[in-house]
């Protein structure tokens, strides 16, 4: 006689770049193996692509496609797929910031973690009065290459990479450029000629950008000092 099957709840949840709704289930026992094998190699390719298995598994909606995923959905996605696994309130480690050394362990309630957006984001950079720039959001691959992997240039060719590889398209009244359809000369150049004022609309654009962040109190038992600490980013929440 076969064993019976184990059914497994799904949940739903908003993408917070899109708002679209998407149904998605707990990861199993066998892909939390996948998940701490990858933490314990410590290797930050090993882990993204151990999170980006995952996740694909989890997710029930068809047509959803994570390697296109802006960076804030993927980490959304996965603390929401973590706390449906494993539990819902996350132990985090703090260093208590009166005095840099203390360390405290506070509890964070999963639910309560959400992906914060700012008023003044757009992805829109008007450039003058007739050129535009529609900008789109670095997938967690584009995200990992530029922040973590710096074997391949200097901090500033990966930063002009990150900048360049967000740029979607640049259009005026009458025409329409798809960055996708240009060579990285022909971006690297569109960017040089900017002013600074330019340019800066363009790191408003990442600075401003969408992203997951909590912020909590701590009060340090040695000074009984009370501060407020800001997680952002996801391995903030698994420190």
């Amino acid at each position: 006689m076969p064993l019976p099957k184990i059914a497994t709840p799904t949940y739903e949840l908003e993408l917070p770049s899109t708002g679209k709704t998407i149904q998605y289930r707990p990861f199993l026992v066998k892909e939390e193996k996948v998940l701490v094998i990858a933490l314990e190699s410590e290797d930050t390719k090993q882990i993204t692509t151990a999170i980006k298995t995952v996740i694909k598994n989890c997710i029930l909606t068809r047509g959803i496609k994570v390697e296109q995923l802006p960076t804030f959905d993927i980490e959304y996605l996965f603390l929401n797929i973590r706390g449906k696994s494993v539990g819902e309130v996350l132990e985090v480690g703090i260093v208590c910031p009166d005095d840099e050394s203390t360390p405290v362990t506070v509890e964070i309630n999963l639910d309560d973690i959400k992906v914060q957006k700012n008023d003044e984001h757009t992805n829109k950079i008007k450039l003058d009065n007739e050129i535009m720039m529609q900008m789109r959001y670095p997938s967690l691959d584009e995200f990992i290459k530029n922040n973590f992997d710096l074997e391949g240039g200097s901090e500033m060719d990966q930063s002009f990479e990150l900048i360049a590889s967000g740029i979607d398209t640049i259009y005026t009244a009458d025409e329409v450029w798809a960055a996708s359809d240009c060579t990285k000369k022909e971006i690297r150049e569109f960017i040089d000629s900017m002013n600074s004022s330019q340019f800066k609309e363009i790191e408003k654009f990442y600075a401003t950008m969408p992203k997951l962040s909590h912020t909590i109190k701590v009060v340090n038992p040695k000074t009984n000092v009370e501060s407020e600490v800001v997680l952002e980013g996801l391995a903030s929440f698994f420190g």
